[in-house]
């Protein structure tokens, strides 16, 4: 697996380096924002949001412009704002410095098994007139395509998988967000409520009060 880390801080960044390496993945490292949007495709990249030339935040953002990548970001920044902000720009997943390097690995690991869900054998979801096309990662409703982020698109996938059975919270912030989630619930909703919006019909995603959400079954 190649990763891409974006970390100016030499202390940081080389040890992190170094072991990453002994765990098996292919390391590059670059010290600035327009390096990093600059870079060539990787599996993944972990970004510090604390960089010399571009807030990390407008580093993720313009990173999600242009691909699915998943990102995590790893920074001091601890509050839970900060969290909110660097998912709803599209990150992955949200790790605190100072943070264990098992923690990390196993959340490298996590974001790449998530990269891809699981799909029939044709990789495409139909359910009435929306269509999942996970191979493509693309959807459509009634033919017309619709453009999501990728957690939107992640979120999606995992309710088409089965229409009509009720997925809890706890099991899409760990299928779609990561098995040691522990920030705000919230930005569930927020994502929730975007699909409904952009897939022009707030009934397709039903609510189960007190439980979690699914897909409308056809019929």
């Amino acid at each position: 697996m190649q990763l891409l880390l974006v970390e100016d801080d030499d202390a940081i960044a080389e040890p992190l380096v170094r072991g990453l390496e002994r765990e098996g993945f292919t390391v590059s490292r670059v010290s600035t924002g327009a390096d990093a949007i600059a870079h060539d495709p990787v599996d993944v990249i972990l970004l510090d949001l604390g960089l010399p030339d571009i807030d990390g935040y407008e580093v993720c953002r313009e990173l999600r412009t242009r691909s699915t990548v998943p990102i995590i970001v790893i920074t001091a920044r601890g509050d839970e704002v900060d969290r909110v902000i660097g998912l709803e720009l599209g990150a992955d997943d949200y790790v605190v410095k100072p943070f264990g390097f098992r923690e990390l690995v196993a959340r490298i690991r996590a974001v790449s098994r998530r990269a891809t869900l699981a799909a029939p054998s044709n990789g495409v979801f139909t359910v009435g007139p929306l269509s999942v096309d996970t191979r493509r990662r693309r959807v459509h409703v009634g033919g017309e395509e619709v453009v999501l982020t990728r957690k939107e698109f992640d979120l999606l996938a995992l309710l088409a998988e089965d229409p009509g059975a009720t997925r809890t919270r706890d099991e899409i912030l760990e299928r779609v967000w990561d098995a040691h989630w522990y920030g705000p619930t919230k930005t569930l909703d927020v994502h929730i409520a975007s699909l409904r919006k952009k897939l022009g019909d707030p009934t397709l995603i039903e609510t189960v009060r007190g439980v979690g959400f699914r897909l409308r079954a056809p019929g």
